[in-house]
This record gives C-alpha cells, structure tokens and sequence, in this order.
C-alpha cells in the first residue's frame, strides 16, 4: 500500500480513481508515488484552483471552464508535465487539459504552469478512463495524445496495457471527426502492440499507412530518456491517425 506521507510530512491527494467496494478493475497503472514534497503539497494547495479540475463524474462544459472556444487537446499520462508544458508555450491558441495518476508529477506541472502563467493549460489528477467516459462530451476534442505509456513488458501483464481495442473504441468516441490521435513508445514491442488495436480500428486512419509510423513531429518535445535512448540506438515511433 502507497504511503500518503513523505519524510517531511506531505501529504498526497486521495486515490485518483473512483473507489468501489468488492470491485477491483484492472488498470493501466501502478501508484508508485514517489516522494511527494512540500512544494508539490503547496502545488495542490495554491495551484489547483487555477490549473487543477476536479473530477465530479458529470458531462463538463471546458470551453466555459478555460472561458473560451478553442481547439481542445488531451494528453493522457502527462508524467511530470514536460510535454504538457511545452504544448502550451508552443501552441497558445489551443487549450490543453493533462491527464495524470501520480500526485508527484501533478504537483510538478502545476508549478512549471505558475511559473509560466500559463491561461491554456490545466490538468486533471484522476484515472483518464473514467474521465473519457463520464466527463468529456463525445466528439468534442481535437486531439489526445499518448507519449510513452507503460508498455507492461511482461506477456502475462500486457492486460494491463492501456491501448486495448475498448479503449481505442472510447478515444475515437470523444474525437471530433478529423480530429487527430497521436502515440509516442520507445518500445518496439507495444508499437507493434498499437499498431495490432489501432490499424484496425473503425474510425481511424494511420496518417504514414499501415503499421506505419512518422518522424516526430514539432510539436512534442524530444525527452531527455528519448536523447539518451538515441544515442545508445534505441528506436522511437511516433503514430499518427486521423479520426474519419
């Protein structure tokens, strides 16, 4: 069991997921929270009403909540928020809302989004399955992206990878039609993985063809494991599809 506190007395938020007495779901993660430090605690405490959303499980209005119309995009798996944050800086005409189970990372990216005084970035810290299901409108987002989700290497734990066709299913139910969906991996295993659920997906379309992949595009920012993993002649596959 995850210990809420840290060695300096932090305490992390409640369970980012929907708690339901004799019913354990499998899911795409593990919490492993890490240390969480006071920073990250004065995070939540002063940034969330600005940046955070509160998962109430309701239909939500984002355009009221961001107070504008604007192409929204949904980044699920933020990590510690690299990515996020440079998609807001890179794109300010787009709103962007991230997706992440570990209080850690959140507590990180809220931060770097004060320092940046960010307007068009907020996050969620809550499980994205039942977020898509219970709080984004179908067909209303513009894009999801998914860079390196735990590729569960194990053969017996790949049921836990989070691109199965179900979910494939409900990523192309919240995209508007010719909206994109874009992967990232480092792990030619579960590319082969996503093009297996995604090629045959009804709905989408890959963008460099069957089991084809595309060169990273400018608006992902190479990772400092991604830079090491090159150098060492690791591969990185960057999926593109397009909602039809």
């Amino acid at each position: 069991m995850t210990n809420p506190f840290d060695s300096a007395g932090a305490k992390a938020p409640a369970k980012p997921f929907t708690v339901e007495e004799g019913h354990r779901a499998i899911r795409s993660f593990v919490l492993r929270q890490g240390r969480f430090t006071p920073a990250q605690q004065r995070a939540f405490d002063e940034a969330w009403p600005q940046h955070g959303i509160d998962y109430n499980g309701q239909l939500r209005d984002y355009n009221a909540l961001f107070g504008r119309d604007a192409p929204k995009v949904m980044e699920i798996g933020t990590g510690n928020g690299t990515a996020l944050r440079f998609a807001a800086g890179f794109d300010p005409s787009r709103d962007y809302i991230g997706l992440e189970v570990h209080a850690p990372g959140v507590g990180r990216l809220l931060n770097d989004l004060v320092a940046d005084k960010a307007s068009n970035a907020r996050v969620y810290h809550h499980d994205a399955v039942e977020v898509l299901n219970n709080e984004v409108p179908d067909g209303f987002l513009d894009e999801i992206r998914i860079y390196f989700p735990d590729p569960w290497h194990k053969k017996r734990h790949n049921k836990r990878r989070l691109v199965q066709p179900e979910f494939a299913n409900l990523l192309v139910r919240k995209l508007r039609p010719g909206g994109r969906l874009h992967l990232a991996t480092d792990w030619e295993p579960y590319a082969e993985h996503m093009w297996d659920v995604l090629d045959a997906t009804p709905g989408l379309v890959n963008r460099a063809g069957p089991r084809g992949a595309v060169p990273r595009p400018d608006w992902r920012p190479q990772t400092h494991f991604e830079t090491r993993g090159q150098k060492l002649g690791h591969g990185v596959w960057d999926l593109l599809y397009d909602r039809v």
